[in-house]
């Protein structure tokens, strides 16, 4: 009896080690922290690539032009690399967004519409749409372009400046929108338009060149502010442009930039 009660005492005993001895399962290793995100190296401008005298090819079909050297100097500042990517720029916002370029930076006109979509930096020029006629026209003032046909670049804060003038908008013969103000002007000296409405450092740009061809009215569609666009979402590139841009304001290299390509400071 006593041996069978022992034999019974000791599978218990058994049984209650074994279950003490269980090993738990093992918790779940810590998952690894994200890897940190690389250092941004480079910036891509986008750019229409035939806006004289803000970004264009010259005879060697090399990039150049005021907003090439600003945002050459304000990359150099930034410590970044900076490639230039001609656009379609009545495509800008989508190319932005799209992620195909990092910032727009080619006389970027500042407007109430584009800020829902772009995070613009401090304005760093002012500007005017400007009326460029051919020299000896009949037009004096924009009420004198009723029934006229006037050119004007496809996407481009002309075509707004215009559109919000309705009664000017409503008066026009024909509004024709072009790739590009060059095209736009060439157009006016063969005949094709009676009147081109365009940014004013462009305008006087080629006016200057062809004084004999063309003339600039008083009147004008009004001023506007100059600045660079980047996603929205994109706060730490908003905030290094906007230093480096205020720190080239305050030192006199945006003012040499200026000079160089307009032969004063325009800067804002």
């Amino acid at each position: 009896m006593m041996k069978k009660f022992a034999a019974v005492t000791l599978l218990t005993l058994g049984a209650v080690l074994a279950g003490c001895s269980k090993q738990e399962p093992a918790a779940p290793a810590a998952e690894a922290p994200a890897p940190a995100p690389a250092a941004v190296t480079k910036i891509v401008v986008g750019l229409d690539d035939n806006f004289p005298p803000m970004g264009f090819r010259d005879e060697k079909n090399d990039l150049v032009g005021f907003d090439i050297d600003m945002a050459r100097e304000a990359a150099k500042r930034l410590g970044l690399e900076v490639e230039f990517k001609p656009i379609d720029w009545s495509a800008k916002e989508a190319e932005l967004s799209g992620k195909r370029v990092d910032a727009l930076w080619n006389g970027l006109t500042i407007t109430e519409e584009r800020k829902q979509n772009i995070g613009f930096t401090a304005p760093y020029m002012e500007n005017h749409q400007i009326i460029v006629v051919p020299a000896g026209s009949s037009i004096q003032t924009k009420a004198d372009l009723a029934g006229k046909v006037v050119g004007a670049q496809e996407g481009s804060s002309a075509v707004d400046a215009i559109k919000k003038e309705e009664a000017v908008f409503q008066s026009l013969k024909e509004l024709k929108t072009f790739g590009d103000n060059v095209t736009a002007l060439m157009d006016l000296s063969a005949g094709r338009l009676e009147a081109v409405v365009v940014d004013e450092v462009v305008g006087r740009y080629y006016v200057a060149k062809k004084p004999d061809q063309y003339a600039v009215l008083e009147d004008n569609f009004g001023t506007e502010d100059y600045g660079v666009g980047v996603r929205k979402d994109d706060t730490e590139l908003l905030a290094r442009l906007d230093k480096a841009l205020e720190e080239m304001k305050a030192d006199g290299a945006a003012a040499k930039i200026a000079e160089q390509w307009f032969g004063k400071n325009i800067i804002k």
